[in-house]
Formats: structure tokens, C-alpha cells, sequence
């Protein structure tokens, strides 16, 4: 098993021909299909192009497998990678690999989801808090600072949702005016919001507000709303591709951008500079970004034909 998926993501080397003897960067993502991933490989594909090194991308064949991600970090091991850019499944339970990866003297940049342990020489991310404040302020604003608004978080356990639900908490702190009515779990599923919302809408006559902690849930909350014949502004988060449409049509008014391209960028970035024996800091935090009528449009290129902006400009100040 562990053997098929290594050749399986063997054969997905970053765009381009990288000069013989290139310095190689082994990239491990936790899932094959999610876009937010899919958006990361490519990231991470076009700096390795752009820098002359070569990208090799690992994932498990079974979504968010962690034997399987701790499997094919061995195999990578064995290929003598020059850096290693590493989205654990989980922060937790990948801590032993990451503890191999050091023992083998592999520089590792941490990326996306923060380990628990080990040593890593960078860990590159951005603030799930800080995109949730950041997207709940652009709604309220909107709302010209009052009217009722709901939540639908997230997965309780996960990271991401924690850190944007409080991030989406802390904004209404700054808007008094702004009544939370409800914040309720969807599991970051569009069919599971589209049934919270609509249980929403059947208890409250009036939401001016909906906050989502990822774009399915905010499609699903959409779908909701046409059904009941209701309206209300709508954010997400992820800054995915499939919220462009609905942006532009003005069903979504924004989605929070989780930049997921630019980490993949910077990761390899970083690598980079750490292997030419470059000051680095030990945090690189991306900037919050919204993606709203005004820019929606250079969000709809593919992932694969995006070019990666200068670590400096993407880095949060």
C-alpha cells in the first residue's frame, strides 16, 4: 500500500524541468482531492519552478490517512530529499515523523497545520482568528454596523473552525449593534448548512447575517435562503473557486481568503532559503485577505497557471 501511493505521487513532480541536480523539496499534503490542497501542491509547484528546485508531492491515497502520510514520509526519507515541506493530517499524532524527519537531518518547514512537536526550522500558516475577524468586520460592515446575524461553524475539534468562530466572536465585541442569534455547528458540509440554515430561518423571522467558517457552508446557507424565499448577506471563508461565481453573481458578498496557493508558495520559499543558508524567521504568517466583487476576478485563473508573489508582500507585517 504504502509502496503504490509513493509511486502515485511520485509521477505529480512540479511543472517544469528543473536543472540536473536541482535540490529537491519532498511536499506533503494530507489530502488528494480538497481544493484547499490541491490549491497548496500548486503553490508549491510554481515557486519550485520559479526557484529552480525540483517539488516532489506526497499525499495519501485515502483522504487524511495518517498511516498512510507516516508511510510515505518514510519512503521520502529513503530518496534523501534536500528539505521537506510538511502539512501533517494531524498536529498531534504526526509528532513521531516529524521527530524522524530531524533524526534524519532533513531541514522541515511546517506548513498549514501546526505540529505539536519536533523540530521544525520554519512553520508557515496563517491566522485562522485573524481571517475570521477580518471576515466577520467586512460582513458587519456591510450591514451598516447593526441587524441579527448566525454562525455555522465548523468541525468542533478542528483548528480552523475553532480559530475562526472565535475570530467571528471577537468582531461582534466591536460591533454592539450586531445580535448573534445562533451559532451552530455544520460540519464544513454544504448539505449539512443547507439544513441548519434552514432550521434557522424557521426559528428567527429576521437574519440580516450569515457567517460561515468555510465556502461550502456558505453555499449551503445560500441554498437555504432561496428556498425560503429569504434574504441575507452571506461570507465564507477559503477564498475557494467555487465562491467566485456566486460573488460575482452577488449571492456571496465575500469569502475570506485562506491562501491556500501562497502557503504552498512559501513553503518552498522558505525551504529554499533555509538550504542556501538564508535568515528565515521561525514564523511566516500570511496576510488576511477578502475576495469581494472588486477582486474576484484574479481569483478565477486555475490554481495551476497563478504565479507565486514574493514571500515579503504575501508575509503579514
Amino acid at each position: 500500500m504504502r509502496r503504490s501511493c509513493f509511486l502515485m505521487t511520485l509521477a505529480l513532480t512540479a511543472a517544469g524541468i528543473a536543472p540536473a541536480g536541482a535540490e529537491t523539496i519532498a511536499v506533503f499534503t494530507k489530502n488528494p482531492g480538497n481544493p484547499i490542497f490541491v490549491a497548496l501542491r500548486a503553490g508549491a509547484a510554481a515557486a519550485a519552478k520559479s526557484l529552480g528546485v525540483q517539488a516532489v508531492q506526497y499525499f495519501p491515497s485515502t483522504p487524511d490517512n495518517v498511516e498512510q502520510q507516516a508511510g510515505l514520509v518514510d519512503d521520502a526519507i529513503k530518496s534523501k530529499p534536500d528539505a521537506i515541506v510538511f502539512v501533517p493530517i494531524n498536529g498531534k499524532d504526526l509528532v513521531p515523523v516529524a521527530e524522524k524527519i530531524a533524526a534524519a537531518g532533513i531541514p522541515l518547514i511546517n506548513v498549514n497545520e501546526r505540529l505539536a512537536g519536533g523540530k521544525s526550522a520554519a512553520f508557515v500558516g496563517l491566522d485562522d482568528y485573524e481571517l475570521g475577524l477580518a471576515t466577520a468586520q467586512y460582513l458587519f460592515k456591510a450591514m451598516g454596523g447593526k441587524g441579527n446575524v448566525v454562525i455555522l461553524e465548523g468541525i468542533a475539534t478542528v483548528a480552523s473552525s475553532i480559530g475562526r468562530v472565535k475570530g467571528f466572536n471577537a468582531a461582534l465585541k466591536q460591533f454592539p449593534d450586531v445580535k448573534l442569534l445562533a451559532s451552530k455547528p455544520a460540519a464544513y458540509s454544504k448539505p449539512q448548512a443547507t439544513r441548519v440554515t434552514k432550521d434557522l430561518l424557521s426559528s428567527f423571522p429576521q437574519v440580516d447575517g450569515i457567517l460561515a467558517a468555510n465556502d461550502p457552508m456558505a453555499l449551503g446557507a445560500i441554498d437555504a435562503l432561496k428556498s425560503a424565499s429569504r434574504k441575507a448577506l452571506v461570507v465564507g471563508i477559503n477564498g475557494s473557486r467555487e465562491a467566485i461565481e456566486p460573488i460575482k453573481a452577488g449571492d456571496l458578498l465575500a469569502s475570506g481568503d485562506y491562501s491556500a496557493f501562497n502557503q504552498g508558495c512559501a513553503g518552498v520559499q522558505v525551504a529554499v532559503r533555509v538550504l542556501h543558508k538564508e535568515s528565515v524567521p521561525k514564523e511566516v504568517m500570511l496576510k488576511p485577505a477578502i475576495v469581494d466583487k472588486s477582486n474576484a476576478a484574479a481569483y478565477e485563473a486555475p490554481v495551476e497557471q497563478r504565479t507565486c508573489p514574493p514571500l515579503e508582500s504575501a508575509a503579514a507585517k
